[in-house]
């Protein structure tokens, strides 16, 4: 099958899409994906094996809930967790594969997907399909926020797709489906009416933000149209990380979380106390980590990313060596085998904070 009936684009248009695919590989294995959303294509649509890995859609974020729901769904729409990690679509092309949000094949995720879920049976039954899957815990080479449950690394399915076509399935049967191959998904709160959904929607967020969690994600009951939203935990969180890197985490991150917060202060409604206390969080997120960050520059430590990463030999070795050829530089802190696992520690070295905090320190000006 050609380009063009693969991404149900016109010959054409599959043409022009085709000059901006990058070629990949994974242990021989050759294959094309699509590093930026482009004529209607998801960011990460890979062709590999004489078929099409969807990528999965941009998800937009409502900022105020009691107008913006009800401008988005035209009927009942679900509510489900929004989780603090890193996704991928896994689909079996000669094999099940776990590609990234840009349509890498990545060399961490592909074994510990095998592992953590029994995907020879769901993809005997549904080889047409693909798995869009959060993969969470505090060890892996992305994103280490710590869930209470998760020691090393977990992961839930959020959702199910036609792997050529990208549509998805209606959230109940896919629920359904996932439950019979006993694969976890995130919390599920309900189904609501748009009209009258913002007290509940409250209530659930109030208490995913006491327990540090990341938002929920509000979904259609046929599964196609999307919306998140995020607590005030996430956005003080996400602060603190950007500017524990002040100079590699651009103003458009930081300005967005801070945006999302003025916004959930006018529609909460909170004057006294109440926001003084967003505010006292929300300045402790800014300032805290960055004064950590040029003290440990001024003492001569590394800054950067922290991660921990624990798989096979080959797999720890890989996934190092798949970070590095993505220009990324690591300083292995450290690294031990428990029963047969390898285990390794590293930073992902930030120059871009480090020199600019140097720089400044030694007497740098900056012109404004």
């Amino acid at each position: 099958m050609d380009a063009a009936s693969l991404l149900g684009v016109s010959r054409e248009d599959a043409a022009a899409l085709l000059e901006y695919f990058r070629q990949g590989t994974y242990r021989g294995r050759t294959y094309q994906r699509l590093p930026d959303a482009r004529r209607g294509v998801e960011r990460g649509t890979v062709l590999v094996a004489g078929t099409a890995v969807r990528g999965f859609p941009s998800i937009p974020r409502v900022l105020v809930l009691e107008t913006g729901v009800p401008a988005f769904f035209s009927g009942r729409f679900a509510v489900e967790e929004k989780l603090n990690g890193y996704n991928v679509r896994i689909a079996d092309v000669g094999g099940p594969l776990a590609f990234t949000r840009g349509g890498i094949v990545c060399p961490f995720t592909t074994p510990k997907a095998r592992e953590l879920l029994d995907l020879e049976a769901f993809f005997a039954d549904h080889p047409e399909k693909m798995l869009c899957a959060e993969f969470v815990g505090p060890e892996n080479p992305y994103t280490a926020h710590a869930y209470p449950d998760v020691d090393s690394l977990g992961v839930r399915v959020f959702d199910v797709r036609d792997r050529e076509t990208g549509r998805p399935l209606p959230v109940e049967e896919r629920r359904d489906l996932l439950d019979d191959y006993g694969f976890p998904q995130p919390e599920f709160f309900g189904v609501l009416d748009p009209e009258t959904a913002v007290p509940d929607l409250y209530d659930v967020l109030d208490d995913l933000d006491e327990r540090g969690r990341e938002g929920v994600v509000m979904q259609s009951v046929d599964g196609r149209d999307l919306l998140k939203y995020t607590t005030a935990h996430t956005h003080a969180d996400d602060l603190a990380f950007a500017f524990s890197l002040p100079f590699d985490y651009g103003h458009d991150f930081a300005f967005s979380r801070l945006i999302r917060e003025g916004f959930q202060a006018v529609e909460r409604e909170e004057t006294g106390a109440d926001l003084a206390a967003r505010a006292h969080r929300l300045g402790e997120s800014l300032l805290y980590p960055m004064v950590e960050t040029i003290r440990d520059v001024q003492a001569g430590e590394p800054v950067g990313e922290r991660h921990v990463v624990r798989g096979s030999p080959e797999t720890v070795a890989a996934t190092l060596d798949h970070l590095r050829e993505q220009g990324i530089s690591l300083d292995v802190l450290s690294k031990r085998t428990v029963d047969d696992q390898r285990v390794v520690e590293f930073l992902k070295i930030t120059d871009a904070t480090r020199d600019s905090i140097d720089y400044y320190l030694e007497g740098g000006t900056v012109d404004e």
